[in-house]
């Protein structure tokens, strides 16, 4: 796979956690989880050793698995990797590669983050993020005393130590607690790491609340850390877990998209409480790498195509011990062949399970997601592609304090790094500043002084004025970039050969609205930072302050429009009174 190949396939991926496989037909040739799927494939593109560069160039295909969390793709890249063996992976990862907690198995069990558990240990994780794991466990000790100390310390101690003393352990060690208290205190951390956040972020909030009556506001700003820490942790780490009682059973979560005329079916698979695999299937096609030839008889309806996809699915693989659906399935005998296979079907309505339905939802419609705002504003263009879009947009207050703005898009969204501003000439004539604006863009780009890749397109805030004002720059200059100007009153979206009213609907336009939009922002916020740092009449009139001068010159635009302003205008501005107001029309006069 040539990079401008990788590239074109990464900019369809989504901007979400998840896992990808680097493929030579059926072949796994490297496993990877990201934050963001589409940034992390896209870097393949400049590969960071020979050997990374061996391996896109022998891939032919990159497939993805869609996560809500970045501890789900964490999960599914281990399995993947223990599964598939993949000869470009350095090593292969298991669980040990991550923080784990460990509750050990002693007659007083003491609470550790370790990444190689004792033998007997209950053990809950992996996590991304050991810091965290850190501040919980903290939490936790101060809530159930919960020892950390090794067996060396714990063993024959006649005083309890400093833990003791500081609030972070009962002291077993010395008889302090009985083992039956101490072990209902074990079980409550075992309950949270479970999933009931209350038994820790409830405490925490009352100490916290008393610590704030008592003026004890250090204290409580500690406090207050560790919950948001804690419900992070919760919000965080949501493992892709089977809901079942009994976590050695398998469960498999189906999600179907029937976008397009091809139904799609996701399967995940969920083994003891983890996320271990994802498979895509497109049916009613003759069978062409991974796809099922179903005879739907025209049917689209999500119970009809469950109906038909399970039986020929599962006559070649094992059945797992339940299948989790968004609908229920639609097929003669179909319940009765999975209850006597010892199989349970469920439809969740709410919870975790139709959590997990969601997910599998999500990566069903990953076949559909390719044709984003981008897409379709390049089709409609006549552009190539859009994944690069730079907005301007040029602020001043009738001629004063005039700056202009670059913002830059990458795939939709904001890339701020790539975003310049500008101070300009002060000219109370749009037209001429977005020229301006535009000439020194163009002139860093064809003279190379930019360090920012060329965009795919230009974005104007304004009308037919400030586009002619874009173009006579850029011709000027010879920087051949397309550009489009986008106007607020009507949203209408003008380019040189005509003028286009999309609906407000329309991704395209949202697209571009989107640009346009933060354009003005970035502008507007360093204009009154430059009117911020001019001193004017205003600075030397009493009861006229920063806050105050920056809402008249906000109301009325410049030093003249308060000059102008009658007394009842001025009397209508937060924190003047008649009396300031008085003041200001007698000093500007």
């Amino acid at each position: 796979m040539n990079t401008e190949t990788l590239r074109e396939r990464a900019g369809s991926l989504p901007r979400e956690p998840g896992v990808y496989q680097f493929l030579d037909g059926e072949r796994v040739l490297y496993v990877g989880k990201a934050v963001d799927l589409r940034d992390r494939v896209r870097s393949y593109g400049d590969p960071r050793s020979e050997r990374i560069r061996q391996m896109v160039d022998r891939a032919g295909e990159i497939d993805v698995a869609v996560t809500d969390t970045e501890s789900q793709a964490l999960l599914l890249e281990a399995n993947l990797i223990k599964r598939h063996r993949p000869k470009y992976n350095v090593r292969l990862k298991d669980d040990k590669s991550y923080p784990l907690v460990a509750l050990t198995d002693h007659e007083f069990p003491q609470i550790r983050i370790t990444r190689d558990p004792e033998s007997g240990s209950t053990v809950f994780g992996p996590y991304t993020d050991k810091g965290t794991v850190e501040t919980v466990c903290k939490a936790l000790r101060e809530i159930y005393g919960v020892r950390g100390c090794s067996d060396h310390k714990f063993a024959n101690r006649d005083r309890p130590c400093l833990d003791y003393d500081i609030g972070l352990c009962t002291a077993p060690c010395t008889g302090e607690i009985g083992r039956d208290a101490y072990l209902e205190d074990v079980e409550s951390v075992e309950r949270f790491f479970g999933g009931e956040t209350g038994v820790v972020t409830d405490p925490l909030r009352r100490q916290m609340e008393q610590a704030a009556s008592e003026q004890r506001f250090e204290r409580a700003a500690n406090l207050r850390d560790m919950l948001d820490a804690v419900e992070r942790f919760r919000q965080s780490h949501d493992e892709a877990v089977s809901t079942a009682s009994d976590q050695q059973r398998r469960t498999d979560v189906l999600g179907i998209s029937l976008v397009g005329s091809e139904p799609t079916v996701a399967v995940l698979r969920a083994e003891s409480g983890q996320l271990v695999d994802r498979e895509q299937h497109t049916l009613a096609v003759p069978e062409d790498g991974g796809r099922l030839t179903i005879d739907l008889d025209g049917e689209t309806d999500a119970g009809v195509v469950l109906g038909a996809f399970i039986p020929q699915y599962y006559a070649g693989t094992e059945l797992p011990h339940r299948i989790l659906c968004p609908e229920r399935p639609v097929g003669e005998g179909l319940d009765e062949w999975l209850a006597s296979a010892g199989v349970e079907l469920g439809v969740p309505g709410a919870g975790r399970e139709a959590t997990l339905v969601d997910l599998a939802m999500k990566n069903a419609r990953r076949r559909d997601s390719k044709r984003d705002g981008g897409a379709a504003l390049a089709d409609a263009l006549g552009l190539d592609s859009v994944d690069r879009i730079e907005g301007f947009d040029v602020s001043h207050a009738h001629g004063r304090s005039v700056v202009g703005s670059n913002v830059a898009f990458l795939d939709g969204t904001p890339n701020k790094p790539d975003y310049r501003r500008k101070k300009l000439p002060e000219e109370n004539d749009d037209y001429a500043n977005m020229k301006t604006l535009l000439t020194w863009r163009a002139e860093r780009a064809v003279e190379g002084r930019d360090d920012r890749p060329d965009p795919d397109l230009l974005l104007i805030d304004g009308g037919s004025g400030q586009l002619t004002a874009a173009r006579d720059a850029l011709s000027a200059v010879g920087w051949d970039r397309p550009v489009v100007a986008l106007a607020k009153a009507e949203e209408r979206v003008v380019t040189p050969d005509r003028t286009y009213d999309w609906g407000s609907d329309e991704s395209k336009l949202q697209l571009l609205q989107r640009v346009r939009d933060e354009a003005h922002r970035f502008a507007v916020q360093y204009h009154e930072t430059i009117r911020d740092e001019v001193s004017t009449p205003l600075d030397e009139i009493e009861g006229v302050g920063p806050e105050t001068r920056k809402r008249l010159l906000g109301r009325f635009g410049s030093v003249d429009g308060v000059r102008e302003a009658s007394l009842d205008e001025l009397s209508e501005i937060r924190g003047i009174g008649e009396q300031t107001a008085t003041a200001i029309d007698r000093q500007l006069s």
